[in-house]
């Protein structure tokens, strides 16, 4: 009995262990597959970037209410990270969090950046500088797509506001599942592309 006891005991603790070695299941809605993707990219309309005249961060109003007491960025933590709790005013006070653009696990919440997939400058750049205001804290907050992911500050403060020709995740793994979110977002919020984001994001669809 006692065996039986102890091997159940050792049977939990391996099942635990293998649930914290795993990201979080709850990451943003899954983007359309490489073959959709490739011809959404196909779709969008390859200009050159425009300038940053007047790029304000506060024209995108972002961490806006969002269910409860929570505001967006609290929402992501929830839903991307492992073993969340959260006290009356939607603060973590514990869990963990998988950052998939450098495969390293964060402990600590304050570590955790919310990444816009798609920077705000590059909207700006591409599109969003013609928007409504309200456009513009729509897509800053928008949790619909893959537009909002937590991850580790490090890891976002490298990406800047980057797009993938300048910048691509450490983890090579996640190449094909980021050009695919990336898409996705240019897509469904109408912006525009480069020609060499166009080629880099074709190499990286190579890799699903």
């Amino acid at each position: 009995m006692r065996r039986l006891a102890v091997s159940f005991t050792v049977g939990v603790a391996a099942v635990l262990t293998a649930a914290l070695a795993q990201p979080a299941a709850a990451y943003p809605p899954s983007p359309p597959g490489e073959s959709v993707t490739r011809d959404h990219l196909a779709q969008l309309t390859v200009a050159a970037e425009g300038s940053m005249d007047g790029y304000d961060r506060d024209l995108f109003p972002h961490w806006s209410p969002h269910e409860g007491t929570c505001d967006t960025r609290e929402s992501v933590l929830k839903r991307d990270g492992s073993g969340v709790a959260v006290d009356g005013s939607c603060q973590p006070t514990s869990g963990s969090w998988y950052s998939v653009y450098d495969a390293q696990w964060v402990s600590d919440s304050s570590d955790v950046h919310i990444d816009h997939v798609v920077p705000l400058a590059e909207a700006w750049r591409t599109g969003a500088r013609d928007w409504t205001e309200s456009r513009r804290e729509a897509f800053a907050n928008d949790l619909g797509t893959q537009q909002l992911i937590a991850v580790s500050g490090s890891s976002n403060m490298s990406k800047g506001d980057d797009g993938p020709e300048q910048w691509q995740p450490d983890n090579t793994g996640y190449h094909c599942m980021y050009a695919r979110s990336w898409v996705n977002v240019k897509y469904e919020w109408n912006l525009t592309v480069t020609g060499d984001e166009v080629t880099t994001l074709e190499n990286m669809l190579s890799t699903c």
